[in-house]
């Protein structure tokens, strides 16, 4: 095959499929990355019931105050809001039940035997959809004392001020 030849135009069909399966971001744990020194990540699928995937489908959750437990050889979700759906009768779910993660046995192992060590915690940071599937992105995360907490913020803020700087400088050398 020539490298002249071009891929063909995808149909409007592909278009839609290829829209479908990208990564649709449902909520995020903004705080998680400042209040923690995040070691380590998995995706993880979630058992839910029908009215509450509908709820996420309307793009409401909040991962706020939300953390993960290894009970039994099995992982799941605390603290997690996802409201009630509006169109739900009477079997609508609990907001903030207790959820179960999906993830391979050697991965739940892997967790447990790392949250034994003194600090650490699972925190989920996002929560998605991604082929019709919700998954959340968890992570093994270490608590940060209030000092590196501020010593972020100004290594954030510096690197910005910095980029100011340089931004201002190539503006005034093309003039």
């Amino acid at each position: 095959m020539p490298k002249e030849w071009k891929k063909p135009k995808m149909t409007e069909a592909e278009r839609r499929k290829a829209a479908s399966d990208a990564k649709k971001t449902i909520a995020r744990h903004k705080k998680a990355r400042h209040e923690y020194l995040i070691e380590d990540t998995w995706e993880a699928g979630l058992v839910l019931s029908g009215t509450e995937v509908k709820a996420l489908r309307m793009g409401r959750a909040s991962l706020v105050d939300s953390w993960v437990e290894i009970a039994r050889g099995e992982a799941w979700l605390y603290g997690a809001n996802i409201p009630m759906y509006a169109q739900g009768s009477w079997n609508n779910h609990a907001p903030t039940r207790k959820r179960k993660l999906l993830l391979h046995r050697t991965q739940i192992a892997e967790l447990a035997q790392k949250v034994q060590a003194k600090g650490y915690t699972i925190v989920p940071l996002e929560l998605y959809f991604i082929m019709g599937r919700v998954k959340v992105e968890i992570a093994l995360a270490k608590g940060k004392q209030e000092f590196d907490k501020r010593h972020a913020l100004r290594e954030a803020q510096d690197k910005r001020e910095a980029e100011r700087a340089m931004r201002r400088y190539v503006r005034q050398a093309r003039h």
